[in-house]
């Protein structure tokens, strides 16, 4: 018998699992290509947690495979003499997210660890800055992010707010991979844990806490009350955590035209109203953009269903539209804004920076020779920007000013050590004020910023190659381009490639080899001429392999042209 049948009947048959788990998996039984996805293998704990589509099986999320990484994480934990400091758990509108959060919970107190779970749904910033004010030792979200509506994940923080980085990341890992049956896994009654006070629920004290840092954040609250009744803003949380907070902020401030989506106000794990709950999605905008249009609005706003992520549309008075911004763009304009209020302020410090991700655009570090501040690059993933403000606290070496990466992430300030999508509506409302002032609208402001560092245009393009099949070809791709990587692509000489898997760099030009000086990460990236750069890497949460790249140039009509032509040309390569 194959082992993928194997582990089904015993799912099927051991008293372990539930009498709803196993009627789940009865209904199945004819059909072997579903039990193989189910049980083919163990759905992964990788650095960024776990992340899969709900259901019963070894490579589903439930209960048992939850219980079984919450398991690893608690021996680690208790390993690290952090039990005492306790674990601060948080959980998105998701199909089962409150379920999955309580079995985290109730694993960690039946080792004997406190945990702080939130009373009901809230962003995944919040549980970021909820780590570090609550002295946790570490933090768990629940939540697939932006993913379809069939998925849900678990995401592990550690005691600085940010996401478990290297090495104890792979520490973890091993943990959970020992936890070799689910047996292993321990459990116990709520009302027990509640009695011995492991079992805690947070709430308002921390949602008032979490509102003073934003406030701080603040330059122009004067600006806002003397244009507040000339702006509206429609904003959505497409069925997520957004709701409460960023209507709370805004009010905070001062706004008072804020108009939410009212078919998407509500949390729901199904996202009935959209395919695909991605504020990068153009689909994921349709009711807002309608309801802008109805109420003449002056910038459009949607967080994905955890609150890190903010999509952007902003109104182009001359023409009438409402123009898209990519998660570039909205970060640049928030990073424009706060650096030239600081730099007014005479506020810069010397050692300031901005950090961004190797995928990110090239416009910021324009931005930051302007503001004569530092750009950090890092790999993909805000876990990286996080770690990098801890390394700067640490060795007291610069002053963290803002970061950001291409997929609509960004954080302003410190408070939280991930991406905040609340700190960002909030910024960009403010600027939107600042800039209503002057009589520009965000698309002025940005075109305003083109002007003054030139048209850079970024975009990108996924293949989704899913199943094990889908997973086999995807290494393929990569280790094709590995091997023989071009020296030109299309009108552009590959000035540098570089391989952050081997760590090795290599000047096309010269033959020059070097080393790249971040972590080992399968990313391939290729430095070309004219400021103009493409890079390859698989997709760390779903079954895609991911292509990057961006252009400089002098138009935005000339940018977009080059742009679709160096996406051609690559695509020529690769497939």
């Amino acid at each position: 018998m194959e082992e993928y049948l194997k582990k089904y009947e015993q799912w099927c048959n051991n008293p372990i699992f539930d009498d709803e788990t196993k009627r789940e998996l009865k209904e199945i039984k004819e059909n072997d290509n579903e039990i193989k996805e189910r049980f083919y293998k163990d759905l992964e704990f990788g650095t960024g947690g776990l992340r899969g589509i709900i259901g019963a099986g070894t490579n589903r999320m439930n209960k048992y495979t939850v219980r079984n990484a919450t398991q690893g994480l608690a021996n680690y934990i208790k390993k690290q003499g952090g039990q005492e400091k306790g674990v601060a758990i948080a959980y998105d509108s998701r199909n089962m997210s409150p379920e999955f959060s309580d079995e985290a919970a109730l694993c960690l107190n039946a080792n004997g660890i406190k945990t702080y779970r939130f009373e009901s749904l809230r962003p995944t910033p919040e549980l970021s800055f909820t780590i570090r004010e609550l002295g946790c030792i570490a933090g768990i979200v629940i939540t697939a992010s932006h993913n379809p509506p069939e998925y849900n994940g678990y995401k592990a923080y550690w005691q600085d707010g940010g996401q478990v980085t290297a090495p104890r990341d792979k520490e973890i890992i091993d943990e959970v991979r020992a936890i070799t049956d689910f047996s292993q896994a321990k459990t116990m009654d709520k009302n027990e844990a509640i009695e011995k006070r492991l079992y805690n629920t947070i709430g308002k004290e921390i949602d008032d806490r979490y509102m003073e840092e934003l406030h701080k954040l603040s330059l122009n609250k004067d600006i806002i009350k003397e244009v507040e009744k000339d702006i509206k803003i429609v904003y959505t949380p497409l069925h997520g955590t957004g709701n409460l907070p960023v209507q709370r902020i805004l009010k905070e401030l001062g706004f008072t035209n804020v108009y939410v989506v009212p078919e998407q106000e509500k949390p729901n794990g199904n996202f009935p109203t959209v395919s695909y709950p991605n504020p990068e999605d153009p689909k994921a905008f349709e009711l807002a953009l309608k309801l802008a249009k109805e109420i003449d609005a002056d910038i459009v706003l949607a967080t994905d269903p955890d609150a890190d992520r903010l999509g952007v549309y902003a109104k182009d008075v001359k023409t009438g539209d409402y123009k898209s911004f990519t998660g570039n763009m909205s970060a640049i304009l928030i990073a424009e804004y706060r650096l030239s209020q600081l730099k007014q302020r005479n506020m810069i410090p010397k050692n300031g920076a901005i950090v961004t991700t190797v995928v990110s655009t090239n416009m910021t570090k324009a931005v930051a020779k302007e503001y004569d501040i530092s750009c950090i690059e890092t790999l993909t993933g805000f876990k990286f920007i996080g770690e990098q403000i801890k390394k700067f606290e640490e060795e007291n070496s610069y002053q963290y000013l803002f970061g950001f990466e291409e997929s609509y992430g960004c954080l302003v300030g410190t408070h939280a050590r991930d991406k905040d999508g609340i700190v960002a509506v909030m910024s960009l409302c403010e600027a939107a004020a600042y800039y209503k002032k002057q009589g520009l609208t965000l698309w002025d402001q940005m075109i305003n910023i083109y002007e003054k560092y030139g048209y850079y245009i970024e975009g990108g393009h996924s293949i989704t190659l899913k199943g094990i099949d889908g997973s086999e070809k995807i290494k393929q791709i990569m280790e094709n381009i590995r091997q023989n990587p071009p020296k030109q692509i299309g009108k552009y000489k590959v000035i540098e490639f570089r391989d952050y898997e081997i760590g090795v760099t290599k000047n096309l030009i010269t033959n020059e080899e070097g080393k790249t000086t971040l972590p080992k990460s399968n990313v391939l990236y290729f430095d070309l001429e004219n400021d103009a750069w493409c890079c390859a890497r698989p997709s760390g949460t779903e079954p895609k392999i991911k292509f990057y790249m961006g252009v400089k140039e002098k138009s935005m009509e000339e940018a977009q042209k080059e742009l679709g032509t160096l996406k051609e040309e690559l695509l020529k390569i690769v497939q």
